[in-house]
């Protein structure tokens, strides 16, 4: 080889070196000690360590924290997903629309929230959820609506926590679905007013179909971060009340940091981390079905 076909590799080093000191090797060190029964004791002296193998493993499917987890978790996914991109297409399509002004107004104040530390959104958050003195039980009493006691009720905590995730998540979905509609040549439009299509069939004929490709990648980026839902009841809720808002990365948290228990940690982490990969391909399976359907 020549010199110059050197070139490429030279530059890659630097990152490569960085994966696999900071990606790699901290993954592999993760799925070594999922097969042992490391803790607190074993940070003192390493002989302590044994390795179980599958023991943690096994110990998961028989585990009903493990699973309750898991149905919270899918329970945040299957409805807060659906709900932020459902709430960014709108507010996209709003910001899209030539009737609306101070457009960049409104761009600021619905990205605001992604931007903002989950503290301080999680304290404002607490008084507006507050069962005696909060603002939303406040405008609800004008419609005959009692008291709800949001976040110590096991039913209201964690539909709570998806609106206060919806509210804080759906910005950055918008702005790609804002561009994604930017990329629709209006001359679709033109033709279908043309032939005397209202707004809501261009929206059902064009824009929605248009934007299938932005849909398909917000959906995966969507789903993805809410499997790994942990800050909302971390900050909100600590998993209560009854863990009606524990999921899987705070369970697996509390195993590892709170009751140093790090080698079952380390295998719920790669049970989620499969679960993901399994969402991830049926989620390519679908696209391709789809496009190979169209």
């Amino acid at each position: 080889m020549r010199r110059s076909q050197y070139v490429p590799y030279f530059f890659l080093t630097p990152a490569i070196i960085t994966l696999l000191l900071f990606f790699f090797l901290p993954v592999l060190a993760a799925l070594v000690m999922s097969t042992t029964d490391f803790d607190i004791y074993a940070l003192v002296d390493f002989r302590r360590t044994r390795f179980v193998l599958l023991q943690n493993y096994l110990r998961i499917f028989s585990d009903p924290l493990f699973w309750k987890a898991t149905s919270n978790t899918f329970y945040f996914v299957l409805v807060g997903g659906p709900l932020t991109m459902i709430l960014a297409l709108i507010s996209a399509i709003a910001l899209n629309s030539k009737l609306l002004r101070f457009k960049k107004f409104f761009r600021l104040a619905f990205f605001m929230p992604v931007i903002t530390t989950l503290v301080a959104v999680a304290v404002v958050w607490r008084y507006l959820y507050h069962p005696r003195y909060g603002v939303i039980n406040y405008i609800l009493s004008f419609f005959g609506i009692e008291q709800i006691d949001w976040l110590g009720d096991p039913f209201w905590a964690m539909p709570a926590l998806i609106i206060l995730a919806a509210w804080k998540n759906f910005g950055y979905s918008m702005m790609i679905f804002l561009a994604g509609l930017q990329a629709i040549p209006e001359e679709l439009y033109e033709a279908t007013e043309i032939d005397g299509a209202s707004r809501l069939q261009q929206h059902i004929h064009i824009t929605i179909p248009q934007l299938a490709p932005t849909t398909i990648f917000i959906t995966v980026i969507t789903i993805v971060g809410y499997f790994q839902f942990f800050a909302e009841p971390y900050v909100m809720t600590q998993g209560g009340p009854l863990n009606s808002t524990l999921s899987i990365v705070l369970y697996l948290y509390d195993q590892g940091f709170r009751w140093w228990h790090m080698g079952y940690s380390s295998a719920i982490a790669f049970v989620l981390f499969f679960i993901m990969v399994s969402f991830a391909i049926i989620q390519n399976f679908l696209r391709k079905h789809q496009s190979g359907a169209l």
